[in-house]
């Protein structure tokens, strides 16, 4: 990846499960908006090149950042739709950015990602050719409900995976299985199904359980505990030797 990895970052969603006036992307946490977070988790690894946000066509409250980490950042309207915004994106990024250049996706919402996560993800989608994401196997038993709202039947959770981002793909293969399933009539939920859909063989590349993705207040409390205890263990790992942090 000599090349480096473009991201891009869809933040047009009104997050409506979470409620509140404020997007969600733009919640204070830890000193900064989530967006922010994830921006900058992205944009420390020094495979990535720099980043494009897809925000809401009325979004007041983009700070306007061009730059981050000592990288660019660059803005773009998005669609109604996660796919719309990400194929927004695609289209957005930077005239140098070539059409086979690695682009990964990453939930502006999702602001407590691993470096060593994104080193395998990145390992791994060089050497598969098709992509790769983050994911997390299914730890929990899995019920079936019925129309009744009692327990139908209990799923086997074998093989199943929780979907996780980034996710990463070659710039004009995602670009073109986006396009494909809009074409289609096709609502992807994520981009992994996208390229599924066209034949790609994406790798599962086992991530973080605690790489979570802001749904509701209670994941906000929990991401302002992690992203706490990160920049503790950060500011312990500067101390000189036989020193105490203050």
């Amino acid at each position: 990846m000599s090349s480096g990895v473009w991201a891009v970052i869809p933040a047009a969603g009104r997050g409506r499960r979470f409620g509140g006036e404020l997007p969600k992307q733009y919640l204070q946490v830890a000193g900064a908006p989530l967006i922010a977070h994830a921006l900058d988790a992205v944009l420390s690894h020094p495979a990535v090149q720099g980043a494009i946000v897809v925000i809401a066509a009325d979004d007041p409250h983009w700070p306007g950042w061009t730059q981050r980490a000592g990288k660019p950042v660059h803005a773009c309207i998005g669609g109604d739709e996660r796919a719309d915004s990400v194929l927004a994106g695609l289209q957005g990024l930077p005239r140098e950015v070539a059409g086979d250049a690695w682009v990964l996706v990453h939930d502006a919402a999702r602001p407590n990602l691993a470096t060593g996560d994104l080193d395998r993800l990145l390992a791994t989608a060089l050497a598969s050719g098709d992509g790769a994401i983050l994911a997390a196997p299914v730890r929990d038993t899995l019920k079936r409900a019925g129309s009744d709202g009692a327990i139908d039947r209990t799923e086997p959770r074998e093989q199943l995976w929780r979907a996780l981002t980034p996710q990463l793909f070659r710039r004009d293969v995602l670009a073109r299985a986006l396009e494909s399933a809009a074409a289609a009539g096709v609502a992807v939920t994520d981009e992994a199904m996208a390229i599924e859909r066209v034949g790609g063989n994406v790798r599962l590349v086992e991530g973080r359980e605690d790489n979570i993705k802001v749904t509701t207040p209670a994941d906000l409390a929990l991401v302002e505990f992690l992203l706490s205890r990160r920049a503790d263990a950060a500011g312990a790992a500067t101390v000189p030797k036989g020193q105490l942090a203050p």
